[in-house]
């Protein structure tokens, strides 16, 4: 007899993949498909957003509970270090000045499309300038507290202007442009601090302290000082000027579509150029509040954590004026709580940085859920 029909009847003699995987197909099976969103409505947004902070928070909480920080000692630590008393809620308060300052200049630069990634530069240039106006009896002393901040704007816009025109003419890469001049700025910081600049008093490398005058006048509520108001001021015109002026309306136009705002005529290398200088600017002013407001001298260390703290107050505030100072505030209450659990917890620092890094990465992945629907479809 022939082996033929047992062959076929096994299925030796069928073609290679022939009935393959028939009968383990399931009837109905969904595969997820994206699609663009035309637009998003300002509630989802507000609910993506609130959401993503909802899960870096929860996400924060339990690996400080994984560290020994148990919610409870949590809760009551931040009670303690914000509003615990009236000198803590100024110690805050002190705090939130320059980082509402150094925040809203990163959120400028970045509404603009302009990754400015020198915040710490520009601050130590602002600081630089605006010693050496205190340093060398630069004007009167009735306007001297007024043009060291106009030199610590000028320094700060000094220092941006360099990665803005190679981004503008070049094309060379701003993030890698003003990261690198950091490292310029602190260099130049510690010559000028351990050179003409060094205190001749102590002789430590810091500069002489500031006169009276050439200091932010105290509000007389705790240590606070007219760095406070400045940030608010600042908040308030940058709120003003690109919610409400034709110049915010055409940087949001350029930053939504660059090709398209260049062929309707709007003047897109002018109007970055004056946003990526004032960014600067206010970078700026953030060293010159710190010197002037809080330290009254020039230091070699007043600057650090503030890029990362920009970077951060910016994505969380999504770039809106009005939304930097309100986490500011909270990013405050975190750097001082951070310290406390450093101290009470035995926390190490990098843990602290560990948290603001959940919460970048919380809110940058909220984007995706913003710019992206999700469906379901057959794969039959």
């Amino acid at each position: 007899m022939s082996d033929a029909p047992l062959a076929a009847d096994a299925g030796l003699g069928a073609p290679a993949g022939a009935g393959k995987g028939r009968g383990l197909r399931p009837a109905f099976q969904l595969v997820p498909f994206l699609e663009v969103r035309q637009s998003v409505s300002e509630g989802y947004r507000i609910a993506v957003y609130a959401a993503s902070l909802t899960v870096a928070a929860l996400a924060s909480v339990a690996l400080l509970a994984f560290s020994g920080v148990a919610p409870a000692d949590l809760a009551r630590e931040i009670a303690t270090v914000g509003f615990g008393s009236p000198r803590a809620l100024g110690s805050v308060l002190a705090q939130t000045a320059p980082l509402a300052i150094g925040g809203l200049a990163t959120a400028i630069a970045f509404r603009a499309g302009f990754w400015n990634i020198g915040l710490e530069g520009q601050m130590i240039l602002g600081a630089i300038f605006a010693a050496f106006v205190a340093i060398h009896d630069v004007g009167p002393e009735s306007l001297r507290i007024v043009l060291m901040a106009l030199a610590a704007c000028a320094g700060g816009m000094l220092w941006i202007a360099g990665p803005g025109f190679l981004k503008q003419r070049l094309g060379v890469n701003e993030v890698i442009s003003t990261l690198l001049l950091n490292y310029v700025a602190f260099n130049l910081l510690l010559h000028l601090l351990y050179g003409p600049w060094k205190d001749p008093v102590s002789a430590f490398p810091h500069t002489q302290q500031f006169e009276t005058f050439e200091r932010l006048a105290p509000l007389g509520w705790q240590n606070l000082t007219l760095a406070l108001p400045l940030a608010i001021a600042a908040v308030l015109v940058a709120w003003w000027a690109l919610s409400f002026s034709r110049f915010g309306y055409l940087v949001d136009l350029m930053r939504a579509n660059r090709e398209m705002a260049r062929a309707v005529g709007v003047p897109v290398v002018a109007l970055s150029t004056v946003a990526i200088l004032a960014s600067g600017a206010v970078g700026g002013l953030a060293g010159f509040a710190i010197a002037a407001g809080i330290e009254f001298r020039t230091t070699q260390n007043f600057f650090v954590g503030y890029l990362f703290s920009g970077v951060l107050i910016a994505f969380i505030a999504r770039n809106h004026p009005l939304g930097v100072l309100f986490v500011s505030f909270a990013m405050a209450v975190l750097l001082l709580l951070g310290q406390s659990l450093q101290v009470f917890f035995g926390i190490p620092a990098a843990l602290v940085q560990l948290v603001q890094a959940i919460f970048i990465l919380c809110v940058a992945a909220s984007e995706f859920f913003l710019t992206y629907r999700m469906h379901w479809r057959s794969a039959s």
